[in-house]
């Protein structure tokens, strides 16, 4: 009974301080707003993540980076055609932003842009996710039908347009720049679709 429910409290943890840094950044999420968004102790705190919020962060990253990348095949496996599927996975989340009150951003791109000179160790952790994600969306387009290289090029173009979306989003609090990052890029794959 007490590893269920450390293993709960660990978690409890990490998902406070995804929440929070996508919110706010890392920067600005004090250990404090990770214990009272967690409802765990401050002992806990230091039990589970002896080295402390960096630890906190490197961790919820991964995890939340982890978690972010199945979204891609869950929105667009719907659709038999990339270009159905990729204004409709932007069309989500620009639903989903709008819902939030334009806060749903994603954690890895919130700390990455904050700390990518201040915390060398987090950016290498924001680093790591993000390839990770490049190498999962090569994967699923050259399941989908583009050769190696376009699906690369692809993913890389549409985490971009997806990143910087989110922060147009936000700012302008408007769907538009993710609506019309979505349209854009589906207009694009007609070429990295064809057969040679």
């Amino acid at each position: 009974m007490a590893e269920k429910m450390s293993t709960s409290t660990r978690t409890r943890i990490l998902t406070a301080a995804s929440e929070l840094m996508r919110r706010q950044g890392y920067g600005a999420t004090s250990v404090k707003q990770l214990t009272a968004a967690a409802g765990a102790p401050i002992g806990s705190l230091y039990h589970h993540f002896p080295e402390g919020k960096q630890q906190i962060a490197a961790e919820a990253l991964r995890t939340s980076g982890a978690a972010y990348i199945q979204l891609l095949p869950l929105l667009m496996d719907p659709y038999e055609d990339l270009r159905e599927a990729v204004p409709a996975a932007f069309d989500a989340a620009a639903e989903q932003m709008e819902q939030s009150g334009w806060m749903n951003m994603c954690p890895v791109g919130t700390v990455a842009g904050e700390i990518a000179d201040s915390e060398p160790g987090l950016r290498e952790v924001a680093a790591e996710v993000i390839a990770g994600w490049i190498d999962r969306g090569t994967d699923y387009f050259v399941r989908r039908g583009l050769r190696p290289e376009p699906a690369r090029e692809f993913t890389l173009a549409m985490l971009s347009a997806l990143e910087g979306a989110f922060i147009l989003s936000r700012t302008l609090r408007s769907a538009d720049p993710l609506r019309a990052a979505g349209r854009t890029l589906a207009t694009h794959l007609g070429a990295a679709l064809a057969p040679r």
